[in-house]
């Protein structure tokens, strides 16, 4: 048996899978869904978070740490599936960001805080 962690949707699973060499006609154990490993520490801001929608890559910041934000704005620029997503402010105020550009991000991941 070898022991893998599966990311599915930004869940990570740790999965057992048997191995079957050359010839042999065994058959394969099912790989079972163990309980999801322990996510990162999330970081911890303050004021209202900025929420990644889907998983993607961050292209571009739109504003500079401690700028002033208004509800609505474009405030990163995010890749997913080969297209460019605008992520907007969920509230007015400064923002301070928790990534940077090139940075991958899973669905739920905390970009942003907005105080």
């Amino acid at each position: 048996m070898r022991k893998f962690n599966v990311t599915v949707n930004g869940k990570t699973y740790s999965v057992d899978v048997e191995e079957v060499g050359g010839n042999n006609s065994a058959p394969v154990a099912p790989a079972s869904a163990a309980a999801p490993a322990p996510a990162a520490k999330p970081v911890v801001g303050d004021g209202t978070p900025l929420k990644a929608p889907m998983p993607g890559l961050i292209l571009g910041l739109a504003h500079k740490d401690g700028d002033t934000v208004k509800k609505n704005e474009k405030v990163i620029v995010l890749e997913a599936m080969k297209m460019e997503n605008d992520i907007n402010a969920p509230a007015d105020g400064v923002i301070t960001y928790v990534v940077k550009k090139g940075d991958n991000v899973d669905t739920g991941a905390v970009l942003a805080y907005i105080k």
